[in-house]
């Protein structure tokens, strides 16, 4: 542990006696969402099961609530719903992760847990940080016991890399199969193209290229966080594309994030089309997903976008942090589109219900679900008073419409082509809004911020359902 490292560490403790307190009081913190406890938070990273208990690392701008200096946070859970603070296991305390501990990823094996991550370096001078000025490092750091990682190693640089890229190649994403690892990371092309670079190694420290992966005609100038997996025997390729301009209602947002299928042997394609995106909200970007010893595939996902501080903001930003991520999401393959669906372990954490027939209006629980059905025809659901989720039946489009500014914090409105609704799950925990529409065939995500007595629900149209909340 370097003089550097330890100077974060005292800093960090500092902060931390600071926001206990302040997080007791905050109106707006969630119950079942993972918040940072100061600062800016965006990707997870490193999301594993180890020896039964469950990790997610973040992003962390630990100082900084508008963002800045990128640390790795971490929490551990034994049920994906209630986190516990671990504390921060990667700071930038190295020449080659000095500017930032970038995004990354988990590999656990029987001696121990190994986060992969982009180390990144910013050079002082007249650069682009694109073309020159920037280092992006793979780095490698061991941990025995998934909580303290005393040992980071360089594994490659960008003289690593295929010559044809720009300095923007990160986030690697790393498994095992078939006795061999492999890696992900993505990338920018000299010719602004996005790509998903593919490597392997025997001993998880000396990587071989293989080949990218890429679409036919350009598809955005940058792919982030990728993540490669299989699930019901289909192989997934998940990226978070940037520079893709909006297409009607798709791609509304500043970046999105989506998945293909891959056909044949991921070894050996490297072509892939069919690009449909993971979420319709406003607040979604850079998920990664991991393999639970049961054999679930669990997703979670940054529930925030980068860069829309201009059009929405987040009103916890007064008090010290902003964004959240996702609940986690269990991942299936339903009629050739990949469903995402509260992991099994929130149904059971709900023990109070409110049954509902045809329209409804009354006070809910700040964290609740709304299970809903419908019976055709033009479907609302309006949460706090100035947050409309609708189904248009006679153009087959879902809306998630924000009437009320302040609740939205700027977010207007978001609409998906579904064809027919026939069911709706809407979470909702204090500031977090999950809606998962026919078995998660189409999930819209967003942040809203109601007042203490804002709390309410108001249904129209043929619907029937619960409405359920947790009391211990």
């Amino acid at each position: 542990m370097n003089a550097l490292h330890m100077l974060w560490e005292k800093l960090i403790e500092e902060q931390s006696a600071r926001w206990k307190e302040d997080a007791e009081r905050d109106l707006w913190r969630p119950r079942i969402h993972i918040a940072p406890p100061s600062g800016w938070l965006n990707d997870p990273n490193g999301l594993c099961q180890y020896r039964g208990v469950y990790h997610a690392f973040y992003q962390l701008a630990y100082f900084q609530p508008e963002g800045g200096l990128k640390f790795w946070g971490h929490c551990t859970s034994r049920d994906l719903l209630h986190w516990e603070f671990q504390g921060v296991p990667l700071c930038p305390d190295q020449p080659f992760d000095c500017h930032g501990a970038y995004s990354g990823s988990a590999l656990t094996e029987e001696e121990g847990m190994y986060l992969f991550y982009t180390g990144n370096v910013k050079l002082s001078g007249d650069y682009d940080y694109v073309n020159n000025g920037r280092e992006s490092n793979t780095v490698m750091a061991e941990s025995r016991d998934g909580i303290h990682f005393d040992r980071k190693e360089l594994l490659m640089t960008n003289a690593d890399y295929p010559k044809d890229l720009t300095k923007h190649v990160r986030d690697p994403k790393v498994w095992k199969q078939d006795g061999r690892y492999y890696m992900v990371q993505g990338a920018r092309t000299k010719q602004n193209e996005g790509t998903v670079l593919l490597f392997s190694s025997d001993d998880k420290k000396n990587w071989n290229y293989l080949h990218r992966f890429r679409m036919e005609e350009p598809f955005g100038y940058m792919w982030e966080c990728p993540d490669l997996y299989e699930v019901d025997g289909h192989v997934v390729l998940a990226v978070s594309p940037q520079g893709v301009e909006q297409d009607g209602l798709k791609y509304a947002n500043k970046y999105q994030s989506g998945v293909c299928f891959l056909s044949g042997d991921f070894r050996d394609t490297e072509l892939i089309g069919g690009f449909r995106e993971l979420d319709g909200g406003f607040d979604f970007y850079a998920p990664q997903s991991f393999r639970a010893d049961d054999g679930r595939r669990i997703q979670i996902g940054w529930m925030g976008m980068p860069d829309m501080e201009h059009l929405y903001k987040n009103r916890t930003l007064k008090r010290g942090w902003q964004n959240v991520l996702t609940i986690p999401r269990e991942l299936s393959v339903r009629d050739g589109v990949l469903c995402q669906n509260p992991v099994k372990e929130l149904d059971g954490w709900w023990n109070r219900e409110i049954h509902i027939e045809g329209a409804y209006c009354g006070v809910v629980d700040p964290c609740c679900e709304l299970a809903l059905r419908t019976e055709g025809g033009d479907v609302k659901t309006v949460l706090s008073g100035g947050l409309t989720l609708r189904y248009e039946e006679s153009k087959g489009i879902f809306w998630m419409e924000f009437t009320d500014p302040l609740l939205g914090g700027g977010r207007d409105v978001r609409g998906r082509q579904i064809g027919k609704l026939t069911e709706m799950r809407i979470v909702v925990d204090v500031s977090c809004v999950e809606v998962f529409l026919n078995g998660g065939k189409d999930v819209f995500s967003t942040r809203f911020y109601p007042e203490k007595d804002q709390y309410h629900v108001r249904t129209e149209g043929g619907v029937h359902g619960v409405i359920r909340y947790h009391r211990d």
